[in-house]
C-alpha cells in the first residue's frame, strides 16, 4: 500500500537528487521544436544569423534563392512505467514486490512531473492494461490509487506484453520496466530485444526470503501462479543449488542487458526504496 507520507518524502527526495536527474529527466523539451532533428519539417528563405550548412544548394541552383530545410525536432520525452502484477509479485512480508515495484514507479512518474514531462503506466499480468500519458498531480493521484487498488494475480506474460507495448512508444522515451522476470531467459531476452533504443531501467525485485530461500526443514510451498504444490525438505544442500541457480538466471538477465545497453538493477524488498531508488537514478 502507497499511502501519502511516501509522496511527501518523494518531494524531499527530489531535492537531493534533482542534479543527478537533469541529465536523465529535464532539459529544453517544449513540445514540439524546431531545429536539427531527425525528421524535415519544410524549406524557409535563409535568413542571417542561420547555419550556412543547412543551405540547399540544389534547390538555389534551381531558383537563385537561398532556402534552409527546417528540421521537427520532438523533445517531450514520455517516461513509460511498467509493472509486473502477476500472482507471484504478491509475494513479501511486510511489503510485497508488487508495492515495492510500484512504490518505485511512482518515483519516476513523480520525478517526471517535476520536469512537466508526460508519463504513462501499465500493469501487466496474463493481459496489459495502460493508462494513456498525461501530465499534472491528478494523473499521479489517480496512478498511487489504481495501483493500491490491485491485487496480484495471473501469470507474468512478458513477451506478450513488451510485443503489445512497442506500438505505445515514441522516440525520446524512459522505460522503466520493474518485474521479479521469473520467466524463462529466451522469453525475456525477446523481449528486450523488442524494445528498442531508449533509456530503458530494468529493475528486477526480490523479497528476502525468496532470494537467499531463508527457510528450512519439512515445507509446502505453493507456486503462486499455477498452484501447483510441493511437499519438500529445505537442507543447506538444497538452499545452496537453489541460490546457484537463481543467481544464474540474474545473471543472464543482466548479461543480455548488458549487451543490449540497458540499465539492470536488482532490488530487495527490505532494502529502502530511497536507496534502491538512488541506485537505479545512478546507473
Amino acid at each position: 500500500m502507497i499511502d501519502t507520507s511516501f509522496l511527501d518524502q518523494l518531494s524531499r527526495f527530489n531535492l537531493v537528487v534533482k542534479k543527478r536527474v537533469t541529465s536523465n529527466l529535464s532539459g529544453p523539451r517544449k513540445s514540439i521544436a524546431t531545429g536539427r532533428g531527425l525528421t524535415f519539417k519544410d524549406y524557409r528563405i535563409y535568413a542571417p544569423g542561420d547555419d550556412i550548412r543547412l543551405i540547399d544548394w540544389k534547390v538555389y541552383a534551381r531558383t537563385d534563392d537561398l532556402y534552409i530545410k527546417a528540421y521537427e525536432e520532438e523533445r517531450n520525452l514520455v517516461v513509460h512505467i511498467i509493472t509486473d502484477g502477476s500472482a507471484s509479485m504478491g509475494f513479501g512480508k511486510p511489503i510485497s514486490k508488487f508495492d515495492y515495484a510500484s512504490m518505485i514507479g511512482v518515483g519516476f512518474a513523480y520525478l517526471a512531473l517535476r520536469e512537466n514531462e508526460k508519463f504513462q503506466f501499465s500493469t501487466f499480468a496474463d493481459s496489459l492494461e495502460i493508462f494513456q500519458p498525461r501530465r499534472g498531480m491528478g494523473h499521479l493521484a489517480a496512478m498511487v490509487q489504481h495501483l493500491n487498488s490491485i491485487k496480484p494475480k495471473g501469470y507474468s506474460k512478458l513477451l506478450d506484453t513488451i510485443r503489445q507495448y512497442k506500438k505505445f512508444v515514441g522516440s525520446k522515451s524512459m522505460l522503466v520496466i520493474a518485474s521479479d522476470f521469473l520467466v524463462n531467459i529466451d522469453e525475456i531476452r525477446e523481449a528486450f530485444y523488442l524494445l528498442g533504443d531508449h533509456d530503458i531501467r530494468i529493475i528486477q525485485v526480490f523479497d528476502r526470503v525468496e532470494k537467499e530461500l531463508k527457510m528450512e526443514g519439512d515445507m509446502k510451498l505453493t507456486d503462486s501462479e499455477t498452484k501447483g504444490m510441493l511437499r519438500t525438505f529445505i537442507s543447506p544442500r538444497l538452499r545452496m543449488e537453489y541460490q546457484q541457480q537463481l543467481d544464474a538466471h540474474c545473471a543472464k538477465i543482466e548479461e543480455v542487458c548488458n549487451k543490449l545497453n540497458i540499465n539492470y538493477n536488482l532490488a530487495v524488498t527490505d532494502t529502502p526504496i530511497f536507496d534502491t531508488f538512488y541506485k537505479i537514478l545512478e546507473g
